[in-house]
């Protein structure tokens, strides 16, 4: 079964500013969201300049710059540290050309930050690019011990907002098991984040479902916005490289 929701690039364009900050808890599904949303836009009939700039340097796992060749072979430029080639080597320092995109207003730039507050924390030596075109999203992974209520959740985004000085203008739905996900786990995510948007006066951009292992027919209804999840990172992307 198909669903008539999911995401779209017109949809992303319609709702988000040329740069998109990707901001969450370690674990919440921070560079599967950008690395996906990346490979969404560029898949469009007549696709738009995008670019990925990758933050996360501070206690990296999995990083966008690791589909380097996948998503430039999408178009889709990459920036982040200082080794193009070498993502073994990590040393915590950004390349020099990472403002590139960040100054090109035809760009449309997705900010893959570190986890948690001091991941995000980053994003300060790029105060001055962050203004009025930049729309903060916040990943929420119900499963995930520091977000499985909502009082930790709200202290979540709090310490994010108090770090970074920007406020996060909606929550993304990135609940999940891994390879354990069922519809059951996203639509647990939905209610929870529902309520966190309640509680915080965001909005919920989308839900997220793991594509190959969740099937969306499961969650017609569920959503507005539905976001398939490439699996490009971690489990199952051996088959993506």
């Amino acid at each position: 079964m198909s669903c008539n929701n999911k995401m779209t690039a017109e949809r992303f364009y319609e709702f988000s500013r040329r740069k998109t900050i990707v901001m969450g808890h370690y674990g919440s599904g921070k560079t599967e969201f950008s690395v996906s949303l990346a490979m969404l836009l560029a898949a469009e009939e007549n696709p738009r300049k995008i670019a990925v700039v990758d933050l996360d340097i501070i206690n990296p796992y999995f990083r966008s710059r690791e589909r380097r060749g996948l998503l430039e072979a999408m178009g889709v430029d990459v920036y982040g540290s200082v080794y193009s080639e070498e993502i073994t080597a990590e040393i915590p320092a950004l390349g020099a050309n990472i403002r590139t995109p960040l100054e090109d207003n035809d760009c449309h730039v997705i900010i893959d930050t570190g986890g948690n507050d001091s991941g995000a924390l980053v994003l300060n030596q790029f105060t001055k690019y962050l203004t009025d075109d930049t729309t903060a999203l916040a990943l929420v992974n119900v499963n995930r011990p520091d977000t499985s209520t909502i009082k930790g959740a709200i202290d979540h985004i709090n310490a994010l907002e108090k770090v970074t000085g920007l406020k996060i203008d909606a929550i993304v739905n990135n609940s999940h098991l891994l390879t354990e996900t069922t519809a059951e786990i996203i639509i647990k995510g939905h209610e929870f984040c529902k309520k966190l948007c309640e509680e915080t006066g965001t909005v919920l951009f989308c839900d997220c479902y793991p594509n190959r292992i969740v099937c969306p027919g499961g969650l017609a209804g569920l959503s507005d916005c539905l976001m398939p999840m490439g699996l490009f990172m971690g489990l199952g992307a051996s088959n993506q490289r």
